[in-house]
């Protein structure tokens, strides 16, 4: 078994120790470091932060040579026990990386443990070395034999078991006689901990019966123990899922407060947050794309699947809170809503499509900068909006009783929980479809392939609910995106393509200080400045200059830069047909 320690060296330097051991190493030993983590598509490197790596085998030291960026080379004498050590910079609040601060510590397996080439099947061992005063350790990972030991069949299965350390707040729940356990770092005085206890055990019911039935007990459900980690900070938002746990991160203000009589905005968006982690746990790391079969941890793992795993994800995540009873049927309109509007003032969607957006996450998705909207698609959020599209139709064209979540579950039964390809979802729409199914097979390919905008109005309307076009804003009209505060006036984060600012000659980077003559510190104090149609004079503060430009909004272009929001309402009108689908929909 190879074993692997992991040592709290420095608290206020952010440094672990790791120490692995190694029986029977090859004559010429290869290790390695991950250079991204499963389900966050960028490169990461990894490697850069870690240091004083040292090997040895019996009393004597062992020169290592670096081949790459992230590999290095041991040659053995005989088969003594390999043992290298290493220190690890750990200070990356995000759930990708490691943490570590005299409060708490955190860290994922692809960060901190070295791959032993050609015995990644192998049983690997973990041990947490001695611990400042007073803290724990929460980790999904099976226990070993001694305290602060967990064992992992496998080098996959070690570093998809992230660890929180600290005096975090602990609490434990059992859903479908699975027992379920909530970390969470860093809240404040005044938290409901009970109430976000009694939430989470509701997503998790609805959601294991979602994929496994009504009746589904233990032996269903494909994990044996759920641990959620939660660090809490004063402004952040994510989450990345594991095999049988997910590390989230939120602001401290969404938590549910003592004495609060419904659920804030910010709470709810921190429950599709914990949906959305927790679906993952059947659609990207059961289910999941062919191409990741066996992940090739040294470089890009492409697919074009993603709008499928983090798309269709994002559609489930605020419904399966609709019919846990979370949150209402307004309320979730609202949040679909807030979707689409975000969707339909990307320029990009006509530009890339959900299939490109996909393969493209390792440089682009990740990467985003001032030109983003302008040439790309979030997977996410389009994914999501396809997915609707699809259940509706199924609903509404397909055989009785037909809909997303049969195909979903047709999925699951299909692959045994294991690896798909897009023919794979093609197939099972066209048989959950019945008589119409090629033909809602092809629309789905046109939808993922193409850069049309999706029927949603029409589809919306057959389950009785209203598509209603908002007036759009200033900042939609000139087809800016700004920040505003009291100091720093209007900063110009993104022109969008084809909008009146850019042919104003409007730049990322820009301060609006001035339009017709008076001083701004907020755009929308500009709409009471400007006649809409009619040109505006704008005085501009860029790279130390004063620029005057004439912006004519008049000038609208075929990109729709200028699109107001969409809200969605039920509508009271609608005929027996319409609500019968739209309870089936949203009650399921």
């Amino acid at each position: 078994m190879i074993s692997y320690r992991i040592d709290v060296a420095d608290v206020h330097a952010h440094l672990f120790r790791v120490t692995i051991r190694i029986p029977r190493p090859a004559a010429e030993q290869r290790l390695s470091l991950p250079v991204w983590i499963p389900g966050s598509y960028l490169v990461r490197e990894f490697a850069r932060h870690l240091s004083g790596l040292k090997a040895s085998q019996g009393d004597r030291d062992l020169a290592l040579q670096q081949l790459d960026k992230a590999t290095w080379l041991a040659r053995c004498n005989g088969r003594g026990v390999l043992v290298l050590s290493y220190l690890v910079y750990a200070f990356d609040t995000s759930v990708r990386t490691a943490y570590l601060d005299a409060r708490r510590g955190f860290f994922n397996g692809t960060g901190v443990f070295l791959r032993v080439h050609g015995r990644e099947g192998d049983a690997h061992a973990m041990h947490i070395g001695t611990l400042p005063s007073g803290w724990e350790v929460a980790t999904a990972m099976p226990p070993g034999p001694h305290k602060h030991c967990f064992v992992a069949a496998d080098y996959d299965a070690l570093v998809d078991h992230p660890v929180e350390m600290g005096t975090f707040w602990r609490g434990r729940f059992d859903a479908a006689g699975v027992a379920h356990e909530f970390v969470v770092a860093g809240a404040p005085p005044g938290f409901d901990g009970q109430q976000l206890l009694a939430d989470a055990k509701r997503i998790c019911e609805t959601e294991i019966a979602f994929w496994h039935g009504g009746d589904a007990c233990a032996r269903d459900v494909p994990f044996e123990r759920y641990v959620f980690m939660l660090n809490l900070v004063e402004d952040g938002h994510g989450g990345l899922e594991h095999r049988a746990s997910t590390a989230l991160i939120a602001a401290r203000r969404d938590l549910p407060r003592q004495g609060a009589t419904e659920r804030s905005d910010g709470y709810v968006n921190l429950l599709g947050l914990i949906s959305h982690e927790y679906f993952h746990t059947w659609n990207v790391k059961r289910l999941r794309p062919a191409g990741f079969d066996r992940l090739d941890y040294t470089q890009e793992n492409y697919t074009e699947l993603l709008w499928f795993f983090e798309g269709f994800t994002s559609y489930y995540d605020d419904l399966l809170l609709v019919r846990a009873g979370l949150i209402d049927e307004t309320r979730y309109l609202k949040l679909v809503a807030k979707t689409a509007s975000a969707v339909l003032a990307t320029p990009g969607r006509k530009l890339q499509s959900l299939a490109e957006a996909s393969f493209d996450a390792w440089v682009k998705y990740y990467r985003s900068d001032e030109n983003t909207p302008n040439a790309t698609i979030s997977y996410y959020a389009k994914g999501a909006l396809v997915a609707l599209a699809l259940d509706l139709r199924l609903r509404s064209a397909g055989r009785r009783g037909a809909s997303l979540d049969r195909v979903m579950r047709s999925l699951w039964a299909r692959s045994g929980g294991g690896p798909i390809s897009e023919a794979d979802i093609l197939a099972a729409v066209a048989d959950v479809a019945g008589a119409h199914g090629a033909a809602l097979a092809d629309e789905l390919q046109a939808w993922v392939h193409g850069t049309d905008d999706l029927p949603l109005p029409d589809l919306l309307a057959r389950a009785g609910v209203r598509w209603q076009a908002q007036a759009p804003t200033l900042a939609q009209r000139w087809g800016l995106r700004v920040s505003e505060s009291a100091l720093a006036g209007v900063k110009i984060s993104h022109v969008l393509r084809g909008s009146a600012g850019e042919q104003a000659g409007l730049a990322a980077g820009d301060e609006l200080l001035a339009v017709e003559g008076w001083r701004v510190r907020r755009l929308d104090d500009a709409a009471a400045l400007v006649s809409e149609g009619t040109p505006a004079q704008l005085l501009v503060s860029r790279d130390q200059r004063v620029l005057s430009l004439k912006l004519d909004a008049a000038a609208r272009s075929a990109s729709e830069a200028g699109q107001g929001t969409v809200q969605l309402a039920v509508d009271d009108s609608a005929g027996r047909a319409a609500r019968a689908l739209r309870r089936a929909w949203l009650a399921a």
